[in-house]
């Protein structure tokens, strides 16, 4: 990953009050991080810091669009993106990340790096199955349609009677020794 400064909070001069941020999200920002997932976006981060003497709160909020590349027919697509997390952050003697959405820093600690964080909250906001909209609406991916079973290895119920004519006769030797 590049480092790339416009997306780091300089929280040592914040005073102890509530703060809010504005970050646009764009292809410079996608491409900083060496990944094909999501080429291109038009975000907007919206980051309400609430500082007091002991930790921070981070209160995000991500919305605009990403573009993806569809899973069927490779086409590009723009997907809506509309998420909201919360970060924690405390101070202690060193610095970790004690949990996906908690921090621990030192208290000498000059900027917040904001990045990679952004870009985990739009990468798990996005869908597991990425069709274009042109395929969401389909009929194959309505699950109250009828399905059409192509393959069972299960065995069969009701064609057992013609099975048994059909099969090896000294499996049915076997089938009588219960």
């Amino acid at each position: 990953m590049k480092k790339d400064l416009r997306y780091d909070l300089p929280i040592a001069s914040l005073s102890e009050k509530t703060h809010d941020f504005g970050f646009d999200l764009d292809k410079a920002f996608f491409e900083q991080f060496d990944q094909t997932l999501i080429p291109d976006g038009k975000l907007l981060a919206d980051v309400k810091l609430d500082k007091n003497d002991r930790r921070m709160v981070l209160d995000i909020h991500i919305h605009g669009t990403v573009q993806l590349i569809c899973d069927r027919s490779l086409d590009e697509f723009d997907q809506p993106i509309d998420v909201q997390h919360q970060l924690l952050v405390r101070y202690g003697d060193h610095t970790e990340e004690l949990d996906d959405d908690v921090l621990q820093i030192t208290p000498d600690t000059q900027v917040l790096p904001l990045a990679q964080h952004l870009f985990d909250y739009i990468g798990l906001a996005l869908p597991m199955k990425k069709l274009h909209p042109r395929f969401q609406n389909e009929e194959d991916d309505n699950p109250d349609s009828e399905v059409k079973l192509i393959y069972s290895s299960g065995t069969a119920t009701d064609d057992e009677d013609d099975d048994e004519d059909t099969s090896d006769p000294r499996w049915n030797a076997l089938r009588n020794l219960n």
